[in-house]
């Protein structure tokens, strides 16, 4: 009998330090007062629905902590016009400063919960030096800076199932991370649509872009990364950039559809391959490698117009007319491969249909250059 009292003592205090840690927002006189009532060894911060105006950030400063709400039913405002986060996840003791390694927060999340700007705040979500950080089932829009902005957030940062859209800079933007999925969401409208830079193995794939205001996928100075079953279509600029001493990277199965001024540009990338990929009338370049790229393989990938076989009468069936439309001069143009005075790249196993370029067209002095057994078809 005294054991099971015992055992009834120790089950019982171990709820009421469970309890302690979930907060209820709706109980506290801010969503800023609930936040600051997060033990620091963390817990979960629960914001019911109804609308949430903030004019200065919702600070974070535990680790261990969940941010959820309740779909987008929680609707959190920013109506900050200085550039400011509406969520800014950091330790209290390094603010808008680098933490050391040391000190930094860990395994943060926050999900299920709406967040939208306006034209002069900033990002939606804004962590830095947080490791092992979550965000997911998140839309982030109408912002003045970034939809989701993760500043060296190092260890395996996970993004997924969000959607971000209509955001003055990019949906997502990725400094100094390591080891990064991102997974699974949904980019439109934003000025870029993902942007990583300085970082190591970004894996990306499942998820769509569409109608970028500049390019869809920029990576700079990231080494070891995989991008690979995305749909990527009507950029105004690029359909991705890869710059400044990109390698290692493996670029695989997306569709490239109806990008304005051209699928993938490899201005500065090394020992990177381009396979498998679909690209259907992209404008101007679908494949661009320049002057500071090299051993670079292009292989196994489609490129062609909007050709759907013969109709009835056995003339050629397309999607789109040749013919100047109130948006495009020729909104059945396709493009090709452009080499650019680059050096070692290895052209095999592509299909080129119906191009309004050349299949592949070299300018200065590109050398070692292998052209091997792909097709090019100028009509049926």
């Amino acid at each position: 009998m005294r054991i099971a009292s015992l055992f009834l003592l120790s089950f019982t205090c171990t709820t009421l330090l469970a309890n302690d840690a979930v907060i209820d927002a709706s109980k506290y006189d801010s969503l800023q007062a609930a936040a600051n009532a997060l033990p620091k060894t963390g817990g979960v911060l629960h914001i019911p629905p109804g609308n949430y105006e903030l004019t200065e950030p919702l600070r974070i400063h535990t680790g261990d902590t969940q941010i959820t709400g309740s779909g987008t039913a929680t609707h959190i405002v920013n109506t900050n016009t200085n550039g400011r986060p509406a969520i800014l996840i950091e330790h209290a003791d390094y603010a808008d400063r680098a933490t050391p390694s040391k000190e930094r927060l860990w395994r943060v999340s926050v999900t299920n919960l709406r967040v939208t700007g306006n034209e002069k705040s900033g990002s939606g979500i804004d962590a830095r030096y947080i490791e092992e950080i979550m965000i997911r089932d998140v839309s982030s829009s109408y912002h003045g800076g970034d939809g989701i902005r993760l500043h060296f957030c190092y260890e395996d940062p996970r993004l997924s199932d969000n959607l971000l859209t209509y955001n003055k800079r990019c949906g997502v933007s990725l400094e100094g991370c390591h080891d990064i999925v991102v997974s699974a969401n949904q980019f439109e409208e934003n000025q870029d649509g993902l942007k990583c830079v300085d970082s190591f193995n970004l894996t990306m794939t499942g998820n769509n872009l569409d109608d970028h205001l500049r390019d869809g996928i920029v990576i700079e100075n990231t080494y070891g990364s995989v991008v690979s079953g995305n749909m990527i279509e009507e950029c105004q600029g690029w359909a991705m950039v890869l710059d400044r001493d990109c390698y290692g990277t493996t670029i695989s199965a997306n569709v490239i559809a109806h990008d304005f001024t051209g699928g993938i540009d490899l201005r500065d990338a090394h020992g990177c391959a381009v396979s498998a990929n679909t690209f259907t009338i992209v404008k101007k370049t679908a494949i661009a490698v320049r002057e500071h790229s090299g051993s670079i393989t292009i292989s196994a990938n489609n490129f062609s117009d909007t050709w759907i076989g013969k109709d009835q009468d056995g003339k050629p069936a397309q999607k789109r007319e040749n013919e100047p439309s109130k948006s495009e001069e020729n909104p059945n143009e396709a493009s090709g491969i452009l080499l650019e005075e680059c050096v070692g790249v290895v052209i095999s196993g592509n299909i080129f249909s119906r191009l309004s370029t050349e299949a592949v067209i070299q300018k200065g002095n590109c050398r070692r250059i292998l052209l091997n057994a792909n097709g090019v078809y100028k009509d049926d």
